[in-house]
């Protein structure tokens, strides 16, 4: 598994909104918190800033996307050297999955 640099700031950002608008409580949000540190443990980063950030600028101006989403694609790309082929996305966006599609990825809805 492969992930953007910022996907675990991503993902605290979401587990807390869900905490303080109280669709999880204290031990829900513990539990996924330590889900996260063990996914964490298992996968690559992309941290390759300045090439994410040019791939998210082109996808930008072609895709309906918003920056994180663009800045995710981006490093998916970057992640296989630009050579989509036969390589998986995945994601709960639908826009942005299309987008992925359109990149030449192979787009999957978990669920």
């Amino acid at each position: 598994m492969v992930v953007w640099v910022l996907t675990p700031m991503e993902v605290l950002s979401a587990l807390c909104r869900h905490r303080r608008q109280g669709n999880l409580d204290g031990d829900g949000f513990a539990l996924a918190e330590s889900r996260l540190d063990k996914l964490a443990s298992r996968w690559n980063q992309v941290e390759a800033v300045s090439p994410v950030k040019e791939a998210a600028a082109r996808l930008l101006r072609v895709h309906p996307l918003r920056a994180a989403d663009a800045l995710q694609l981006g490093a998916a790309l970057v992640a296989v050297d630009h050579q989509p082929k036969k390589r998986a996305f995945v994601s709960l966006d639908e826009d942005l999955l299309e987008a992925a599609r359109q990149e030449g990825l192979g787009a999957i809805r978990p669920g």
